[in-house]
């Protein structure tokens, strides 16, 4: 599994070298045949480790490694841009097995974030939720959802139908649809949330239903 990590790490993290190592790798492959066929995979790996090296990286540290946390020492903006946003560079310290902590490094483009979304979001918090393989703590992959931004962001993903079925019931208090809209969204907000209003609020909706039948 180290090893694993260690691989993941530097073909993520090191987009440009792994490319040369790719030529390298199977041009040596291809003068030692003489078969074309081992130059057909460089361009199509390279691809790949471009565009999901760092999704790789980050399955593979959520499946196999162990929870601990990280802290971010410096974070730096560069002139560089991703989808009109500066990237930034960053160093943390990773909180090992044995309570000592050991460095490490990435940036927007190469940070592991689980679970895995197209937009890149790193968490300005100091104890970040990480994992990592024991014996290579370099490699991390943050684990967003478990941050207080990702719960943030989660919770209010919850309230959003439960914000969109209010307006709607509010402004028409007498129609059934709308009423068991809310119901409905309340009762999914409360199955992840033990919110004692919205229990309240699903119990005073559905009396008012019964008094529309």
């Amino acid at each position: 599994m180290v090893l694993i990590s260690k691989i993941l790490f530097f073909t993520s993290h090191h987009g440009f070298y792994t490319v040369i190592l790719l030529f390298l790798f199977f041009g040596l492959l291809f003068y030692a045949t003489k078969k074309a066929l081992f130059l057909i995979p460089i361009i199509p790996l390279a691809i790949l480790n471009g565009i999901c090296g760092q999704f790789l990286n980050a399955w593979f540290l959520n499946t196999y490694g162990v929870e601990s946390t990280a802290i971010i020492t410096s974070d730096v903006e560069t002139n560089s841009t991703l989808n009109e946003s500066y990237i930034h560079d960053y160093e943390a310290i990773v909180k090992k097995q044995d309570g000592k902590y050991t460095t490490t490094f990435f940036s927007t483009t190469t940070a592991a974030i689980y679970p895995i979304r197209n937009s890149i979001r790193i968490p300005s918090q100091n104890d970040l939720p990480v994992k990592y393989i024991p014996g290579y703590e370099k490699n991390i992959v943050i684990l967003y959802d478990q941050s207080r931004e990702g719960k943030i962001l989660l919770e209010n993903e919850k309230l959003a139908p439960v914000n969109s079925a209010k307006i709607k019931y509010e402004a028409d208090r007498t129609n059934k649809e709308f009423i068991m809209e809310y119901i409905s969204a309340l009762e999914d907000y409360t199955d992840s949330y033990d919110d004692e209003s919205s229990r309240l609020k699903i119990e005073e909706l559905r009396k008012e239903l019964k008094q529309l039948k």
